[in-house]
């Protein structure tokens, strides 16, 4: 099966959108895709996230939209029927875990421990979400796992900012990094999608680097 991180390999970046009109979902993505993020996470925390996915996956051809926060074999089931092309969860069950692979979608689950990563590569899982990445270790934990665990491959999600983002890009193990920075309060308030795609470029523009810095 396709990696999630292979969906965009030249996106460094996945946006995290919370969606909470769906009348948003076209414009706040072409916006995205426009500024050159085209790997979407629209997270299952609202009413409007389902209907948010299928008008993303119906209405912007180069969006590859996925489902994020899935925590049950129910929203697994939900989210693919509704159109989305890869999912995230923050962390993992075996129940959980099952019901993505039998999915037939890229996924990307949550861990925060070295006990999970190596469960995780044990059910023969290499490329996983780190949550909440500054709060679980941050930088320095990811890159104390890149030695005894190199086949895992991280996409790092929760606290990351523009500014701190080069350092997580730079590790050997981090294919990309998961950002809501793009995507300011008061931009989505006033649906002002002309800052989302110009934050969307900066964010584009960063790349990984080979080795830590």
């Amino acid at each position: 099966m396709e990696s999630v991180l292979d969906l965009a390999p030249e996106a460094p970046v996945v946006p995290v959108v919370v969606i909470e009109d769906a009348a948003d979902a076209v414009p706040l993505a072409r916006a995205l895709v426009a500024g050159g993020l085209p790997l979407i996470e629209v997270t299952l925390r609202t009413p409007a996230a389902l209907d948010a996915v299928r008008a993303i996956a119906a209405e912007v051809p180069g969006a590859v939209v996925g489902a994020g926060t899935v925590v049950s074999p129910a929203g697994v089931a939900d989210a693919v029927g509704a159109g989305a092309r890869f999912l995230v969860s923050p962390g993992w069950t075996e129940g959980l875990l099952g019901a993505m692979r039998e999915s037939g979608v890229p996924f990307l689950p949550g861990v925060s421990t070295t006990s999970e990563v190596v469960a995780l590569l044990e059910h023969g899982v290499r490329d996983m979400k780190f949550f909440p990445a500054e709060a679980a270790g941050g930088v320095r934990y990811l890159s104390s796992l890149a030695g005894p665990l190199p086949q895992a491959r991280f996409c790092p999600t929760g606290g990351i900012s523009l500014a701190s983002a080069p350092s997580y890009l730079a590790l050997p193990n981090v294919a990309c990094v998961g950002g809501t920075w793009m995507l300011p309060t008061d931009a989505l308030a006033s649906r002002d999608w002309a800052r989302v795609e110009s934050l969307a470029r900066r964010a584009a523009e960063l790349r990984t680097a080979p080795g830590p810095s």
